[in-house]
């Protein structure tokens, strides 16, 4: 039991007075912060605090005002409320009708003084009922701190007018003060980047803080005319279980704020790093080990109170605006699922329970209808309250990995994470993304919590699909549109910190989670090895290129026999800059930029060149044999007839082509029939101005510097090349092309097609490489961008491979074809890319006679392409 505070003297000694209320005051707040150590209730702290300040104003006012008439002292803001920290505002309105604030001025500016003078620093103001509803009427937050009206002492029955007048139809209608208490608290959340995740979070005006709650009661108040949110339970506007969480967070935050104002001394509301440290000791935490300190503990539960804060805000802001609302007449999706207005609702909210795969079904259904803005109110309350139906059994469930893996592969995924994180369903599906939800690292490099660093990094990864992030990130969108399947990055994306705070490295922890979650999910071992593989090396791109010298060929050839291969490089990339932009705002830039951009380049040109490692094969032939099979057969080819073509086809094609490429390619031979020879199919291509070009036919010396220079005359630019040869001596050969002229202007994309089919078509029926190709100079706006000319010849597999990197330019591939076929000498493969100004070309070669070139004949090869492509 707490010793008797100290008497007031009530006699006419003002020193003695003064003396007595400051020493009230210290020996109150010194026996508060005892209190608050040993875990004392803090809303009984709270309340002891007013009930304090209580005593020490009215005794102030009675020495000052005995027998004064027509005053009334009222408390207001949080202190109406009976909440006081111990650094907070003391909140007074003095209620006077004009005359009595005329006679009473210098009497009451004497007591205010004397009031911050002991150290109570209140808020004040002076009004008399009229001036109150004017001054409410033009302002909502005046209009808000009278809600919270406390009588202290005198005229109550000033007070009561107060609260009539405040009752006037026209002072803040319902409909108008949700408005302003929506704009309000969007404004207030835009002041914190619209996040609680901030790491110095101000704990009572951020998104998720004690005014959210605050602002709910208002609400709660003025629409319903309750005294609190508790009072909204019996009207079945806020669940009894909604009450609880809201309630709990309120106790918990409201215990962090008594904190920090005691360890800073002052009423400070932001969780400033200056005082984590400190209160996280005093709120009795321990550093459990290196990754999981007592801070991170603390700022873990105070992000997770700020989350359910949020979610619940608004949940109820939402419904109070259904409340003042004509109900929509309900417009059906489907058997389970209706639209009203930008909502998405279930037709019955019990559905969540009794199957509780519709949790996720819902999330379908929100994918295919983007455009709904929200859960309706009843369906997010039930969604809330269905979230302990995902369990064990929910996650072992076969149709329910299904469904899951179908949001991931949806082109709308990371919205749909991003929903299924901030409504709790994704920390409960993957438990893993739960224990780090609201896990903050106690550093000034990560500007974000691990789960909202996490929802960053997807949402980088999804604007890289989208064109206006080509200013941003250039090379992004670039490889983006080349990714074999984008959910394999999105799942690393999730993946790549969920392992943080558990000790050891997340790095290797996060892998055996991915791989887990992968096979549990059915992806193919060759999928799981690479979003295993990215989770486990998300960071050695950029602590590569960020600490090591990428301009020594060691380094560079020590970093890409770790990455293996082309694709991995490419899904690499995308992660780490998804991942150094997702970490905070500052750290992307065009140095950066730039940095991991060399490092992709120097990486890819020594994977081509011969380093590239070639994992899962027989899966990875497998699989686009399959997909591309699929489509054959749904277009009504004959699987004899497939199997025999195939049969034919070397797994290069497999691997080189995706498979609506080697759908296309198939149906197009087996249409033409053997007699059709040569078969050349064109069609246009994704990229505007372009068109794919494919070619098959009997091999015979000199096709390719035909085909080349065929593409040349047509004035069409060959940016991509993909030579390869059947078992049987046939070419299955690609090229990407750009027009550079206009030779088909005013012609339809199918009519260009057509033409450059018929004519290359033609020009293959005749014998010989056909007329050579012109000399084209460098443009002028490539002039600017001198590639060094690199010429290397090296011998692998009884073959000579040819490295060519030099500038590009119109027709430089035909001049090159029409080179080697001068010098007699036979291309077996070619891998031909164009990256800006940037040609790398890789060619297998050997003599008339299948051999390796010998020395004369390279150097004369040499000679013969450095005159070529160094041509000005």
């Amino acid at each position: 039991m707490s010793a008797p505070e100290p008497e007031l003297p009530d006699d006419g000694d003002a020193g003695a007075w003064r003396q007595a209320a400051r020493r009230a005051l210290e020996d109150g707040a010194r026996r508060l912060a005892e209190a608050f150590d040993r875990e004392e209730d803090v809303d009984r702290l709270l309340a002891r605090r007013a009930k304090t300040v209580d005593r020490i104003v009215v005794s102030a006012w009675t020495r000052g005002f005995a027998g004064a008439p027509g005053l009334a002292l009222v408390a207001t803001g949080g202190y109406g409320r009976g909440e006081l920290f111990p650094y907070s505002d003391v909140d007074l309105l003095v209620l006077a009708e004009a005359e009595s604030q005329r006679d009473q001025r210098e009497a009451i500016e004497r007591w205010f003084a004397l009031l911050w003078d002991i150290g109570l620093a209140p808020g004040h103001a002076v009004r008399s009922v009229a001036q109150c509803a004017e001054a409410a009427r033009a302002d909502v937050t005046v209009a808000t701190s009278i809600l919270e009206a406390r009588p202290l002492v005198g005229d109550s029955a000033a007070l009561t007018r107060l609260l009539v007048a405040m009752r006037a139809p026209d002072l803040w209608p319902a409909e108008s003060f949700l408005e302003a208490k929506r704009a309000e608290w969007r404004g207030r959340h835009a002041r914190f980047n619209d996040t609680a995740y901030n790491l110095e979070p101000n704990i009572k005006d951020g998104p998720g803080g004690l005014r959210d709650i605050h602002a709910l009661g208002w609400l709660a108040k003025r629409l319903f005319g309750v005294r609190g949110l508790e009072d909204l339970v019996p009207l079945g506007v806020l669940g009894a279980d909604e009450f609880r969480v809201l309630d709990t967070h309120r106790r918990a935050l409201s215990r962090l704020r008594y904190g920090l104002h005691l360890v800073s001394g002052r009423r400070e509301e932001r969780l400033l790093f200056d005082y984590q440290k400190i209160l996280a000791s005093r709120l009795g935490l321990h550093d459990e080990h290196s990754e999981n300190l007592a801070v991170e503990q603390m700022m873990q539960g105070f992000f997770r109170s700020a989350a359910l804060v949020t979610r619940l805000g608004d949940r109820l802001l939402q419904r109070f605006d259904e409340s003042l609302r004509e109900t929509e007449a309900p417009v059906g999706i489907d058997a389970d699922f209706v639209r009203i207005g930008q909502s998405l609702a279930l037709r019955d909210a019990a559905l969540l329970q009794r199957r509780p795969i519709t949790i996720l079904r819902l999330f379908r259904v929100w994918q295919r209808y983007p455009e709904l803005a929200t859960l309706h109110s009843a369906t997010a309350r039930a969604l809330g309250e269905s979230l302990e139906c995902i369990d064990d059994a929910f996650r072992a469930s076969e149709e329910v990995r299904a469904l899951f893996l179908g949001l991931v592969r949806d082109r709308h995924a990371v919205p749909t994470l991003e929903r299924m994180a901030r409504l709790g369903v994704l920390g409960r599906y993957l438990p893993a993304f739960g224990r780090v939800t609201g896990r903050m690292q106690y550093d000034l490099f990560h500007a974000y919590t691990v789960d909202e660093h996490t929802l960053a990094v997807l949402r980088n990864i999804e604007g890289f699909s989208r064109p206006e992030s080509i200013e941003r990130f250039a090379l992004g969108h670039e490889l983006w549109q080349q990714l074999r399947k984008p959910e394999l990055l999105v799942l690393a994306g999730l993946f790549h910190d969920i392992a943080k705070g558990r000790g050891g490295d997340h790095s290797e922890l996060g892998e055996a989670d991915a791989r887990a979650f992968c096979e549990a999910h059915g992806l193919s071992s060759s999928d799981t090895d690479l979003v295993a593989w990215l989770v486990r090396q998300h960071l050695i791109m950029s602590t590569t290129a960020q600490r090591k010298d990428i301009s020594d060929p060691d380094v560079v050839a020590a970093f890409a026999r770790e990455v293996g291969e082309r694709e991995r490089l490419d899904y690499l990339y995308l992660l780490t800059v998804a991942d150094i932009a997702g970490t905070s705002p500052k750290l992307w830039n065009t140095w950066k930029d730039r940095l991991m951009a060399d490092l992709h380049a120097a990486t890819r040109f020594a994977l081509r060149r011969g380093l590239a490692q070639r994992a899962h094969i027989a899966e990875r032939v497998a699989e686009v044999r399959e997909a591309a099979r699929s489509r054959l057969l749904d277009e009504g080819l004959d699987e004899a007839a497939i199997d025999a073509l195939w049969a034919d086809f070397p797994d290069d094609s497999f691997l080189r082509y995706r498979p609506e490429q080697i759908a296309w390619q198939a149906h197009g031979i087996v249409e033409a029939g053997r007699g059709g020879l040569p078969v050349v199919l064109v069609r246009p291509h994704a990229r505007a101005g372009a068109l794919e070009v494919f070619v098959y036919s009997p091999d015979r010396d000199g096709l390719f510097a035909s085909a080349a220079a065929t593409l040349d005359r047509l004035g069409l630019s060959i940016v991509d090349a993909r030579i390869v040869t059947s078992l049987g001596g046939m070419t299955l050969d690609t090229f990407q092309v750009l027009e550079t002229d206009a030779a088909f202007e005013g012609m339809a994309a199918p009519q260009r097609a057509a033409a450059v089919a018929r004519t290359l078509r033609e020009s293959l029926r005749v014998p010989g490489p056909g007329r050579p190709p012109a000399r084209r100079a460098l443009p002028r706006r490539l002039r600017h961008f001198r590639v060094p000319v690199q010429i290397e010849f090296s011998e692998t597999g009884g073959r000579t491979q040819l490295t060519l990197v030099c500038n590009d330019r119109s027709g430089l591939l035909a001049q090159v074809a029409a080179i080697l076929h001068a010098h007699r000498i036979r291309v077996h493969d070619a891998r031909i890319a164009t990256f800006g100004e940037r040609v790398e070309d890789f060619f297998e070669l050997s003599d008339a006679g299948n051999r390796p070139l010998g020395a004369a004949q390279c150097a004369a090869l040499d000679a013969a392409l450095r005159e070529c492509v160094e041509l000005a």
